[in-house]
């Protein structure tokens, strides 16, 4: 659900910032193809589908992290917001700090500052989403 909702937000801000669509979904595929992926702008095999299956492989793995620290210390009252931000906030981290800018997501070119923080909210708000306790129903009063 994360991979799906900030990819959806990256679609939207690079349409919104660049005006192509796929621009900051081809980005990612730098891991591959270097630099000059950042500036492809269509939709494509070698940028759009492999852009988007790094950084859905990329996803998953934080989606491992959030889901072994649930596991290992289940939260009690918080609700899962808390905890999903705070690995979205270190998936920017290590994407922007950490790694080699090769090996960062891309999009960052192509989906301004606005777009950034909105990505990394919906993939919070993806992760939370996920959580079992984000999708009971409440109890109604008897």
């Amino acid at each position: 659900m994360a991979s799906i909702a900030s990819t959806v937000m990256v679609l939207l801000r690079s349409r919104g910032h660049d005006g192509a669509t796929a621009s900051g979904t081809n980005a990612a595929s730098q891991w591959v193809w270097g630099r000059q992926a950042r500036r492809t702008r269509g939709w494509s095999w070698r940028h759009t589908a492999l852009g988007y299956a790094i950084y859905h492989a990329s996803s998953v793995f934080w989606a491992c992290g959030y889901e072994g620290w649930n596991a290992l210390r289940p939260p009690r009252r918080q609700p899962p917001l808390g905890r999903a931000a705070a690995i979205a906030v270190l998936a920017w981290w290590v994407d922007y700090h950490v790694v080699p800018p090769r090996l960062s997501p891309g999009f960052e070119h192509r989906i301004g500052r606005a777009g950034m923080f909105l990505t990394y909210a919906a993939f919070a708000a993806g992760l939370a989403a996920s959580h079992p306790r984000a999708r009971q129903l409440p109890r109604r009063a008897r």
